[in-house]
């Protein structure tokens, strides 16, 4: 964070000051809402939650080396007090990205958020300084955070904004005002909570509402094989490019082919040439997450053969999402358990699907294990009977359903296109899932592990990599 005065501080946010001998004192650390995460020269923000209060932790926040604490009440050490915490994050986020000037790009979409995010850093990274949301912090907590990470170097700052309804991203765009922005895809993952696809695109579209017209810089980037995301150019000032599978689309990706394990290779166009691509990530849904990625490149001026080179070098920095691992004794494990959707499971399957296919040739088998998939409402049966049906049809060659209702579905639609005997089975909870693929996996297989964040369905990839020797029976 740049460096400010708690008398500085206190005026941005309208905050009145407690305790604090000395006002021109800085803050020059990163602002953290966790006492543990304090360095020297950091701002404690305090927020009172469900189960822990951070005012509680004031004292201990200031003695680790925090300048001060922003809060709702007098802690007895040095504090700026307001009203709302949260407000006054927001607005202090505000002032700083304001005061550096610095190139904001915002994104969202359904699917791939988080990935594609990871993808635009990376890439932005090989061209200038970049600061980007870390992991999933992309609430109104977790984007003003991140915002606040920014410095005088920093040239690039790529928010990820999440929405739960109509308002939340014209909320976070208020905070952190972007040039460029990015719309993937509308999906129906949280449909259960809008209420329909059209919802969730009224949502996601208040992005691009917000952008600057294109006189001053603002830029619109569409999925152009989307028809609801490609309908938002008319929701904008901002001029539009578009990327896709489309001929219309400025920058595509031809000849499209998976390597012999499943990572992604293409021929990247864009308005400036094109140039070759190989990704390290598994699975072709991320073809549209870097050409996402070469847009918004190609958008702050970076050359083509920089953009792929970049894309090509780019792995996964957010835990739990399409992680690889290969055991000693040759099992895959792919962890991608930190959540799911209709649209991210299809995409998980058919990159498990991909992988597998040289490990069935040398007689390995793939395994999908899959559990609920939250916040889908009326349609929760009909997408999990398609996902079970959809492992079917992949050839998958074991499904584990592992929960409640929702994992009974998934069984079901698999039954129902075809899997009988030993092809699938429903079991209770992971630790069922772990005993089972404990006893039966074997070298060459490939498990997939996918679910909502709530099931919990990490402990089972964690489990199999912790225990390998259990598992293959040396």
């Amino acid at each position: 964070m740049i460096a400010l005065s708690l008398a500085e501080i206190a005026e941005i946010v309208g905050g009145q000051s407690y305790d604090i001998p000395d006002p021109a004192a800085l803050v020059t650390g990163p602002v953290v809402i966790d006492s543990r995460e304090v360095k020297t020269g950091s701002l404690f923000a305090a927020f009172a939650g469900e189960h822990v209060d951070g005012h509680d932790y004031a004292v201990r926040a200031v003695e680790a080396g925090a300048t001060a604490v922003l809060a709702a009440r007098p802690v007895g050490v040095p504090a700026i007090v307001v009203a709302d915490v949260q407000s006054a994050l927001g607005a202090l986020a505000r002032a700083v990205v304001e005061r550096l000037g610095t190139d904001v790009v915002a994104l969202t979409g359904s699917a791939g958020k988080t990935s594609t995010k990871d993808l635009i850093a990376q890439v932005l990274q090989h061209h200038a300084p970049t600061v980007w949301t870390p992991g999933s912090l992309n609430n109104e907590i977790g984007l003003p955070l991140t915002a606040l990470r920014a410095g005088d170097d920093t040239r690039h700052l790529v928010l990820e904004m999440g929405a739960r309804g109509i308002g939340h991203i014209r909320y976070l765009t208020g905070l952190t005002p972007p040039r460029i922005g990015l719309v993937l895809n509308v999906g129906t993952a949280h449909i259960g909570e809008f209420g329909g696809r059209e919802q969730i695109a009224q949502a996601k579209g208040e992005l691009v509402e917000a952008l600057p017209p294109a006189d001053q810089g603002g830029v619109a980037v569409l999925n152009a094989d989307d028809p609801l995301v490609r309908a938002m150019a008319s929701r904008t000032r901002a001029r539009v490019t578009l990327f896709g599978e489309s001929d219309e689309a400025a920058v595509r990706a031809e000849n499209v082919r998976l390597t012999a394990n499943g990572q992604p290779s293409f021929k990247l166009h864009t308005p400036t040439g094109c140039s070759d691509v190989t990704l390290r990530l598994y699975g072709e849904h991320h073809v549209s997450n870097a050409l996402a990625a070469a847009a918004v490149a190609h958008e702050l001026g970076m050359p083509v053969e920089e953009i792929a080179t970049a894309l090509s070098e780019a792995g996964t920095l957010s835990r739990w999402r399409m992680e690889v691992t290969e055991r000693s004794d040759g099992v895959t494990i792919v962890n991608d358990a930190y959540n799911a959707n209709p649209e991210s499971m299809r995409a998980a399957l058919r990159a498990l699907a991909a992988m597998g296919r040289a490990a069935q040739a040398q007689g390995g088998r793939t395994w999908a294990v899959l559990g609920r998939m939250a916040e889908l409402g009326d349609a929760s049966l009909v997408e999990h009977d398609a996902v079970g049906r959809l492992a079917v049809r992949l050839n998958v060659s074991k499904l584990v359903a592992v929960g409640d209702r929702e994992a009974s579905w998934l069984q079901l639609g698999a039954y129902n296109e075809g899997s009988w005997g030993e092809e699938s089975v429903h079991v209770s909870d992971a630790r069922a899932a772990i005993d089972l693929l404990r006893s039966e996996l074997r070298p060459g297989d490939v498990v997939l592990v996918k679910a909502s964040r709530s099931v919990g369905l990490e402990q089972v990839a964690l489990a199999l990599l912790d225990s390998e020797s259990e598992v293959s029976g040396r």
